[in-house]
């Protein structure tokens, strides 16, 4: 029996214009709290982002891919960088490598340089409600800081993933987001290590765990489900090997259709 559902956001929960079916949901939600089953918004995006989508409804929340939870409004876990290596990597990329268009994330707000192109201050906004922009990646503020948020120009910077990983081999993972998108995390620091200490919270098992995903940062959650679907829309083909169904695709509200059809049936 399911007790608890994980679901990707973009590309998985939202639609192709980052909405979603709010009357739908709202019945779902209500009937999955009346049957006590948890629903968990597990996403890269940060806490403010993934809370602004949902409202007031209470519910957990596994933000910047695994690293920081959240029930409700209460901060329920976090893991962080050790300083020096986050500041090691976050010069290598600005630095050494002249990369501006940087998105550091701590558990108080994310932060960019101000003097970023406006598109890319656009998009940093739509995705990080608590933002900042700040003058140096160099001169951080006091924070404790869970992820790195690039896109990789592979015209300009051909090897970025390869050269951060064997620089930073005991420091870092990666993990797609889509496409060109590079979310730099801790270690196992991930969105199915963040599930399975919840499971572990919840005294659940992996059979009473359903997960949706779309991305290669999805993959794990997936792997830990043994109610695990990857959506129709997926672009990576490793996801339809590792996940046991297919669930309609993010523009056909899939996620909603297999909790109505499979859970509430």
């Amino acid at each position: 029996m399911i007790k608890a559902i994980a679901v990707d956001m973009d590309g998985t929960f939202l639609d192709s214009k980052k909405q979603y079916d709010q009357e739908r949901f709202n019945r779902i939600f209500q009937q999955l709290k009346n049957e006590n089953i948890k629903f968990i918004a597990a996403s890269g995006n940060q806490y403010a982002k993934l809370k602004s989508i949902f409202g007031d409804k209470a519910m957990f929340f596994v933000a910047e891919n695994g690293a920081v939870i959240y029930e409700d409004n209460t901060l329920y876990d976090y893991q962080a960088f050790e300083k020096d290596v986050f500041h090691n990597i976050v010069n290598y990329l600005n630095i050494t490598r002249g990369i501006n268009e940087i998105i550091v994330c701590g558990v108080k707000s994310a932060y960019i340089l101000k003097n970023n192109a406006q598109s890319f201050k656009k998009d940093a906004h739509f995705y990080y409600r608590q933002l900042k922009e700040i003058a140096s990646l160099q001169n951080l503020p006091e924070d404790a800081y869970v992820k790195i948020a690039l896109n990789i120009d592979r015209t300009t910077h051909p090897t970025l993933d390869e050269d951060l990983s064997n620089r930073f081999s005991q420091d870092l993972s990666l993990v797609s987001s889509g496409r060109d998108s590079i979310d730099i995390i801790l270690p196992g620091m991930t969105k199915g290590n963040a599930l399975a200490r919840l499971l572990k919270k919840w005294g659940l098992t992996e059979d009473e765990l359903m997960a949706f995903g779309d991305a290669n940062n999805d993959l794990d959650m997936l792997q830990l489900a043994t109610h695990s679907y990857v959506m129709e829309n997926c672009e990576d083909e490793t996801l339809f090997e590792i996940a046991k169904y297919v669930a309609p695709s993010n523009d056909k509200q899939g996620v909603l259709s297999i909790i109505e059809d499979k859970v509430l049936k």
